[in-house]
């Protein structure tokens, strides 16, 4: 019989959970039964649930966004897995959410981070900022998801597993098909060396049998080196790892001289509230950034309000 954490992430991937989600569930649930003295969480209920979310905010101090993430996770398993069902928790000690404004650069300090980046990252970074994209998104981003002709990036299987279109900043067009041609150099020396394959999302690979081996499939960000399936008994090409880009960019923060703890989803931010701040209707930047609803997006025009059309009393009497 499988172990309960590997039924979780076999339930886990069918329901196409993403991987970033799997190990925070996962890692939850691990967590809740070490807490328990590795107690079977079928033996426990209700009352273990509560004891173990109050003490992520009475001796951890947890956000309140983390704690809701590790009260899902339980319940996940519980409904999912173990077909137990589990009361409503009443007197959870909640952790008070803090409503934050996102950190922002200014055109300024985007700009002057760039300077101080070189190279892939570069280029990885101005196409995060120039189309609202996530860390995990640009990452994910394959040959065939540029289409020039429409001046447009299909930004696939996004958060909550939507497609989106986003903008093609027009000057990273000749980057972006210098990219391509290198990245189409490297899927040719693969080919004449027996492989060329890259994963491909789902169950895509058994559907179209050779279509690991198109160009069109190839990640627009190879890594350097191949991976390794034990299960397939393949080597595949990914994508460059996440840590690459943001070892750079937080380099390159410090050296433009910017005090602001900034990171690669800053730029996210960033790219909302200029276009807010250039004109742009508030439900086309939604529909951009893949917003489920237009609250999400009104935080930029928060952060906007604090700082654009106010004038300190300070500055008429100096």
């Amino acid at each position: 019989m499988p172990k309960l954490l590997d039924i979780v992430r076999m339930e886990l991937r069918t329901r196409h959970y993403s991987i970033r989600t799997e190990k925070t569930y996962l890692n939850w649930i691990k967590r809740f039964i070490i807490f328990h003295n590795k107690r079977h969480p079928i033996e426990m209920g209700t009352q273990e649930i509560k004891t173990f979310i109050n003490d992520l905010a009475n001796n951890h101090y947890v956000s309140s966004s983390t704690q809701n993430q590790a009260l899902q996770s339980i319940l996940f398993l519980y409904k999912n897995i173990l077909k137990k069902e589990i009361d409503f928790i009443n007197e959870i000690n909640r952790t008070r959410r803090i409503k934050h404004l996102p950190v922002i650069f200014s055109r300024k300090e985007s700009k002057d981070i760039l300077d101080n980046l070189q190279g892939i990252p570069k280029l990885f970074i101005s196409l995060l900022y120039g189309t609202g994209s996530r860390l995990s998104e640009g990452l994910r981003l394959r040959v065939k998801d540029i289409d020039f002709e429409m001046n447009q990036i299909i930004v696939r299987d996004g958060k909550g597993e939507q497609d989106r279109i986003t903008v093609l900043p027009q000057k990273l067009v000749p980057q972006l098909k210098e990219q391509i041609r290198k990245v189409k150099n490297l899927h040719q020396l693969d080919l004449k060396s027996g492989l060329g394959e890259t994963t491909l999302p789902y169950a895509l690979s058994k559907k179209y049998l050779n279509a690991s081996k198109e160009f069109g499939w190839q990640y627009l960000f190879p890594a350097k080196g191949l991976i390794y399936d034990e299960k397939t008994k393949k080597k595949y090409r990914y994508h460059i790892h996440e840590s690459v880009i943001q070892k750079e960019v937080k380099k390159a923060i410090r050296l433009a001289g910017i005090n602001k703890s900034g990171s690669t989803h800053t730029f996210r931010h960033s790219f909302a509230t200029h276009l807010l701040d250039s004109g742009h209707d508030i439900r086309t930047v939604q529909e951009i950034l893949g917003h489920k609803s237009v609250k999400t997006t009104m935080i930029y025009t928060h952060v906007l309000k604090t700082v654009l059309g106010v004038r300190s009393p300070l500055d008429s009497i100096l």
